[in-house]
């Protein structure tokens, strides 16, 4: 498994974005109220998973045993959250660009504005996150070999 690239995450939101557009093209009207608080679940994870990057890290750091399979997890973990943070701040990114422009004609559209807000912060920290937490799974002899190939490039 490789690390995540940044144009793995570029590619979910630019899906996200798209298809959360085109989502609230087709049925803002029949869609119920965004509920203010709906984005602080990747929040809530975002924390959890940077509390666990840096249990992870001291654990490298000190030479105290690690599980690999542990770690293991902890990667798979990074990338699922990296990628589905990257799609839904693409889709609350689409639905500010739906409602901000509509906020003067619609009521609903200044409340559902703020939640999506909430949504876009709570899931770039989640992408912040998981990629904090897959690079805190790096192994030293991976974090040698990266800043031998920086020196030498």
């Amino acid at each position: 498994m490789h690390f995540t690239r940044p144009r793995d995450l570029v590619v979910a939101g630019l899906l996200g974005l798209v298809l959360g557009y085109l989502l609230f093209l087709a049925a803002y009207g029949s869609l119920p109220q965004l509920p203010l608080l709906a984005g602080v679940t990747f929040a809530v994870l975002a924390v959890i998973e940077a509390v666990l990057a840096f249990s992870i890290r001291s654990r490298i750091k000190s030479g105290r045993v690690v599980a690999a399979i542990g770690v293991a997890r902890s990667v798979a973990l990074a990338k699922a959250s990296s990628l589905a943070g990257a799609f839904m701040a693409g889709a609350w990114l689409a639905a500010l660009a739906y409602l901000f422009p509509r906020r003067d004609e619609l009521v609903a559209a200044v409340l559902d504005t703020r939640a999506a807000v909430v949504g876009v912060v709570s899931a770039a920290a989640l992408v912040a996150a998981g990629l904090w937490l897959e690079h805190c799974c790096r192994t030293p002899r991976d974090q040698d070999r990266e800043s031998a190939r920086g020196s030498t490039g």
